[in-house]
This record gives structure tokens, C-alpha cells and sequence, in this order.
């Protein structure tokens, strides 16, 4: 049988007229019948393997590929290899792109606009990098993009682009495109005319928005997108623009469900911006009208920022505090937060916790998730919030240091209790020292 077989590859060799067999030995001859029969099977490979393949190279890798052979070359121009497309632009890639391939990324969108379905732009800080993203854009003229992405790998990126040119690019697809269902933008010079330009061309089809950090939109200019755009569902904005109206038009009998509404609440400059209040009717109405929605906020303010958070009930679900959070704040939190799922700290200063963490474990009935760093809990208080919050908790992420031991439990006393209420082998995070 073994016969058989080897002489059965040893024709399938042979036929080819590219290949010479010399005279090996029995064993060197199998080992170099081995290498040719992988050879040929590269060659042969069929073209859903190849396109799956090709979706995970990079555009200068995808075109040097398509050269190897015919059949690879068949697989660089089938339309599904060019639905979705990460353009990954930093300096040294533009410069590449420009001196050896000055026209490959023109020849693409050519040829292949047409297929353009999902489109990102992955961008380093440069000016450089960030213009020619906006020179791609304005030549996606012929396609019907349904996603595009400007992803930042660093700030600012495309803040140092003249506004009028990014805007002019990025109106230059929502015109084209007319099917637009998901748009990420953030740290961006968009304006709120762009943003009446991508509501009149795609208000059916809008479905995800995400815009935090776009300092030319305005309050009216997102408002222009809830009025229009009945069909979002995730939206993601600074709280600058957020407003009572905002709300109350994702409130309207014709809007949908509203799905995830993040908020980003940042301060640069301590004392220099005084934050609007939300009134509770506004959020009651979101509430009414979208009950499972999930309304994230991540803080990065300063402790005297706070003044007008969390006064009244308000129906977050997420809350991440990237500053130093006083323990007023966390106790209105407690107190006014009762759709509270997940609570991230990440400084308080060396002030325990105690009271505020049983208070928001009383009253947050959902509480699932809790991250706490450099603060500050005695291993009591921390052992009663487990078990006042049982088994539904179903994330625990504390640092080590964060525990203090007291008269009633050391550390690994308190691991036990803590296992007895969570159902389940607990340990707070270990810093690594390196």
C-alpha cells in the first residue's frame, strides 16, 4: 500500500513539466517529493482559502501577493476581498506609500470603490498622516459605505488638519455614500453643517454615532441628528452638547429604542468650565421610553468639577472615574444611582470608602461589576458590600493595596468570608513589580 502511494505522488510529480526530477536516493528522493507536492498545493489552493488569507494583510502585502501567480492575482479583485478595508496610516507608511507606491492606494479606490462597504482609518499623531486620510476620503466618490471608522492611536491627529479640508473630505462621503449605518469620529474638527449634510443623505439609515470630542458640534447640531435620524440606536457624545432636548427627542414616540448612550464628562483645565445640570424629567423620558438602554459615563474631572453631578436620581448604568473622585460624590452616588451595574474608580486618595461602598451596595440593586484603585477600604466594610451584594457579583477587580486589614478580619480571613458570599475562589490584583 505504502508502494502504491508513493508511486502514485511520484507520477502526480513527474507529469509536471516545470519540475526535473534528478536521480536521489530512494529516502532524498521522498523528502524532495514531499517539498514539491507542498509547492504545488500553494498553487492550487482554492480561492476562499486565498481571500481569507488576503483580508488579513495589509494593502502594500495584499499587492505584492496578487503578483505571485494567476490565480492569486484572480483572488485581488474579487469584489468580497474589498468590502472591508483598514487604511493604517502613520508617517513612516505615508512616506512609504509616496515614494515607492505613489499611485497603489488611487489604483485600489479605482478600481475597487464600488465595494467599499466598511472603511477605517487607523491614524498615528502626525498632520502628515491625518491629511492624507482626508486626501483618501475625498476620492471615495463611486461607493455606498455603510461604516467608516477614524480611529486616533494618538491625539490630535486630525485636530491639526485645517477644518475646511477635513470637512470638505468627509462631506465628499456622506453625499456618495446614502447608506451609511455606523460612523465613529471622534477627536475631531466636524461641524454641525457636515453633520446636516450626513442627515439629510442618510437619516433611514443611521443606526450608530460616535462623536465624543468634536469641539465644532454643537448642542443644535446633534439635536439635528436625533430629530432626523429616528432609527439610532448608539450614540456616544461629549456632555457639553448633551441637553434636556437631546433627550426628549430620543424620547419621541418615532425614535426607536435607544440601545447606549456613552458620555464623556472632560475637563482640561480645573475651574475653567462650569457643567449644565440635567433635568430628572429629561432622563425619566429616556427611561419610559428606552428601559434597557445603558447609559455610560466616563469622568475626567478634577474633585471641585462635581458639583452638579448626581444631585438628583439619574439612570446610569456605568460609571468610570479616570481622577480622583471625593466621597461626597460616591455617596450621592449611592444614594441617586439606582440602575448602577458597574463602578470604576481609579483614585481616591487615602480616605476609606467604607460607608460609601455599603451605601452604593444597599441601594444599587444591579450592581454587578466593581474596580477600585488607590484608595482606600477596611477588609469589614469590604467583606459586608460582598455581602450585601452576593453572588450577582460577577466581576471583582481590586487592587491589593486598596485592602486594609482590621480588628475583624486579616486579609486571608477576609479571602474566606469573601468566598463564602461570591461562591467562588476570590484574590484582589497583584501589581507586578518588574
Amino acid at each position: 500500500m505504502k508502494r502504491n502511494s508513493l508511486s502514485v505522488v511520484n507520477k502526480i510529480v513527474q507529469s509536471s513539466p516545470a519540475m526535473k526530477q534528478p536521480k536521489l536516493g530512494f529516502y532524498s528522493s521522498l523528502k524532495q517529493t514531499h517539498l514539491y507536492t507542498v509547492l504545488l498545493d500553494w498553487g492550487s489552493l482554492p480561492h476562499h482559502v486565498v481571500l481569507r488569507i488576503f483580508q488579513y494583510l495589509p494593502l502594500i502585502d495584499r499587492a505584492r501577493a496578487s503578483s505571485v501567480c494567476r490565480r492569486w492575482n484572480e483572488v485581488f479583485h474579487i469584489p468580497d476581498l474589498w468590502r472591508k478595508f483598514e487604511f493604517e496610516l502613520n508617517q513612516s507608511a505615508s512616506s512609504y506609500f509616496k515614494s515607492t507606491h505613489p499611485d497603489l492606494i488611487q489604483q485600489i479606490i479605482k478600481k475597487h470603490a464600488a465595494h467599499l462597504q466598511y472603511v477605517s482609518f487607523k491614524v498615528d499623531s502626525s498632520t502628515e498622516s491625518a491629511e492624507a486620510a482626508c486626501d483618501i476620503l475625498s476620492q471615495l466618490v463611486n461607493c455606498s459605505i455603510q461604516i467608516l471608522g477614524m480611529i486616533l492611536t494618538a491625539k490630535p491627529s486630525f485636530m491639526n488638519v485645517s477644518k475646511s479640508h477635513f470637512v470638505s473630505a468627509l462631506t465628499v462621503v456622506f453625499i456618495n455614500s446614502k447608506s451609511l449605518s455606523s460612523i465613529k469620529i471622534e477627536d475631531t474638527p466636524m461641524d454641525d453643517p457636515s453633520l446636516k449634510i450626513l442627515v439629510a443623505n442618510n437619516s433611514d439609515t443611521l443606526r450608530l454615532l460616535k462623536m465624543s470630542s468634536c469641539p465644532h458640534v454643537s448642542s443644535d447640531g446633534i439635536l439635528c441628528v436625533a430629530d432626523q435620524c429616528q432609527g439610532l440606536r448608539e450614540l456616544a457624545l461629549s456632555y457639553y452638547i448633551l441637553s434636556d432636548e437631546l433627550l426628549l427627542a430620543l424620547s419621541s414616540e418615532s425614535h426607536v429604542n435607544l440601545e447606549h448612550l456613552r458620555i464623556d464628562v472632560v475637563s482640561e483645565n480645573p475651574g475653567q468650565i462650569e457643567f449644565h445640570s440635567i433635568k430628572k424629567h429629561s432622563w425619566d423620558a429616556l427611561i419610559k421610553h428606552s428601559p434597557r438602554v445603558n447609559i455610560v459615563m466616563y469622568f475626567f474631572l478634577y474633585e471641585e468639577e462635581f458639583e452638579t453631578f448626581f444631585k438628583e436620581e439619574t439612570p446610569v448604568t456605568h460609571l468610570y472615574f479616570g481622577r480622583s473622585v471625593s466621597k461626597t460624590v460616591l455617596g450621592r452616588i449611592g444614594l441617586n444611582c439606582p440602575r448602577l451595574i458597574e463602578l470604576v474608580v481609579c483614585a481616591n486618595g487615602l480616605r476609606p470608602l467604607d460607608n460609601e461602598l455599603i451605601c452604593i451596595a444597599d441601594h444599587c440593586k444591579n450592581l454587578t461589576s466593581l474596580g477600585l484603585s488607590e484608595c482606600e477600604v477596611s477588609s469589614s466594610a469590604f467583606v459586608e458590600f460582598v455581602r450585601l451584594c452576593g453572588r450577582r457579583l460577577t466581576h471583582l477587580s481590586i487592587m491589593e493595596e486598596v485592602l486594609i486589614p482590621d480588628d475583624n478580619y486579616s486579609l486571608d480571613e477576609m479571602h474566606t468570608e469573601v468566598y463564602k458570599y461570591l461562591g467562588r475562589v476570590w484574590f484582589p490584583d497583584v501589581m507586578p513589580v518588574w
